[in-house]
């Protein structure tokens, strides 16, 4: 059954700002929590990149530290050996006993930290002095790079091997450092030599927290691999110059980089140098893998708390969105029971007046005509004490849901004005329109054939009375009200079950021969 369509419009623009606060509330909980994820993101992405840069910042500090000690260590290891060649061309240290020329040319030298060996060989390449024994050892390195370097060019200055395997050292890794030793003439007469166990590198990277994954080492200018930690003496020699990383530290001299080592296939952070004035490149690299791994932890920590936080932030936004609607929906209820006739399903008097007044007022506005319908059950009274009240009740409910279904439009309103007594609000409708849309539903009323003893037709039937308002009339809300109530009264005065509408000179007439039915009340109804 259509009740009235201002309720109608009512109720659409109340599912909408349903609609909207419902959306409103939970796609601002998600967007806040895309906010908080987004800020989560970046302080995580911040947290990470600082994760990087401290790495590198640390393993830049570790090469310089190395830089140092290694340069200043092979700076004294020169200084000994050019102090052995300077006694060595004196006449008074050549001439001393074997025992006096070692102390002399040696001194202390040759007892300092991982020394294997400081020699002097003559120009076959055999020891004729050596640090160990007055007795120098036998021993002949004429095929040894480190002496035909010097041997082949006298302007080859301080020399420094790959690691070898050194005989006098028990066959332990070691690198020679070596200088020419030239005839006043500046004939070859040999070199002085020294071996450096390679234990020297490993004790100094010994004990650096690199990480799981992580390594240091000291690399040849030739791309042979000096020393690394984690120590692995099937690596120490190793040749690694054709190695994208190497090539790099040729090119670059110093700086850092992230590849994927040609040793164990793990990508790291290298940081490089290369040393000055020694053929020896320091390398720190540490895996990403291990720089990014308490990072990892710590994100995933934070972003499982976010994503739960978040989840449960829009949950219970979206409760709260859904507590709403049902308040908002239960407010609608309550609303349209305070507006409503509980009876017959139509609009209560109070609401009648809401909307008669708001439509007058837009009728004024668009200079638009307006209607008015009093719609009147005929004997009612008699229909009561005959059927009784519940029978009563029925019939009105009835009545109703014929007025309802006989308005189509969506502005067309009705309202139970009280008793038996209904009102029609019609915008937008002239005098004869008005007159069609009564007639319609007194014919559907006196169609639903309802039995009644007491009216002249035999069942129920309804009498119509219409007003309408034009521009320019001069009326106003009471007047048109006055003219619906006389029109009625002339209804009821033709008979009953009729349709009369409203004539202002008529009405005046009608009114000098019987006061109109609201004022009065001397027919019955």
């Amino acid at each position: 059954m259509k009740t009235n369509g201002w309720f109608i419009r009512q109720r659409e623009r109340f599912k909408c700002k349903e609609s909207i606060a419902l959306h409103g509330i939970v796609y601002g909980a998600a967007l806040i929590a895309l906010v908080m994820v987004g800020l989560c993101g970046l302080v995580l992405y911040q947290s990470r990149e600082d994760a990087f840069e401290r790495t590198r910042e640390s393993s830049r500090n570790v090469a310089l530290i190395a830089e140092r000690d290694i340069v200043r260590n092979f700076e004294l290891y020169d200084l000994s050996l050019q102090a052995v060649i300077g006694g060595l061309q004196q006449p008074e240290v050549s001439a001393l006993p074997a025992h006096l020329k070692r102390d002399v040319l040696f001194d202390r030298a040759a007892t300092a930290k991982y020394l294997e060996a400081l020699l002097v060989l003559d120009a076959e390449g055999n020891i004729v002095v050596d640090s160990t024994s007055d007795v120098p050892r036998e021993a002949n390195f004429s095929n040894s790079k480190f002496f035909t370097a010097q041997r082949d060019n006298r302007d080859a200055g301080l020399f420094i091997s790959d690691p070898l395997r050194f005989s006098l050292a028990h066959d332990m890794p070691s690198i020679v450092l070596s200088r020419r030793i030239s005839h006043p003439d500046g004939s070859f007469g040999g070199i002085a030599m020294i071996a450096v166990n390679l234990d020297y590198f490993r004790n100094l990277f010994a004990g650096l927290s690199l990480g799981a994954r992580g390594s240091a080492s000291v690399i040849g200018h030739g791309g042979v691999m000096v020393m690394r930690q984690p120590y692995d003496v099937r690596i120490i020699g190793r040749d690694i110059s054709t190695a994208s990383t190497f090539r790099r530290f040729i090119a670059e001299k110093e700086g850092d980089f992230s590849d994927t080592a040609s040793i164990d296939n793990v990508r790291r952070l290298y940081t490089f140098k290369t040393l000055p004035h020694l053929p020896f490149i320091i390398m720190v690299a540490v895996a990403e893998q291990d720089i990014y791994a308490s990072w990892r932890r710590r994100a995933l920590t934070i972003g499982s708390l976010m994503a739960a936080f978040g989840g449960a932030f829009v949950g219970l936004s979206a409760m709260l969105g859904s507590q709403l609607r049902r308040r908002m929906r239960a407010e609608s209820e309550l609303q349209l029971l305070a507006r409503t006739d509980g009876l017959t399903g139509l609009n209560n008097r109070r609401t009648f007046g809401e909307i008669l007044d708001l439509e007058w007022r837009r009728a004024h506005r668009a200079r638009s005509v307006f209607s008015l319908l009093f719609v009147d059950i005929d004997r009612f009274k008699a229909y009561n004490d005959t059927y009784g009240h519940q029978a009563g009740d029925h019939a009105l409910a009835a009545v109703a849901k014929c007025i309802g279904e006989s308005i189509r439009r969506p502005g067309d309103t009705a309202a139970r004005y009280g008793g038996e007594e209904f009102v029609v609000v019609l915008p937008n409708t002239p005098a004869s329109g008005a007159s069609f849309i009564a007639e319609k539903i007194r014919a559907a009323i006196c169609d639903l054939s309802l039995d009644h003893a007491g009216s002249e037709y035999g069942c129920v039937t309804a009498s119509i009375g219409s007003a309408s308002w034009e521009p320019g009339s001069g009326m106003d809300v009471s007047d048109m009200i006055k003219d619906a109530d006389r029109a009625l009264y002339r209804a009821k005065a033709m008979g009953r079950n009729a349709v009369a509408v409203a004539n202002p000179c008529a009405g005046e007439v009608a009114v000098d021969d019987a006061e109109p039915a609201i004022e009065q009340g001397l027919l019955l109804r």
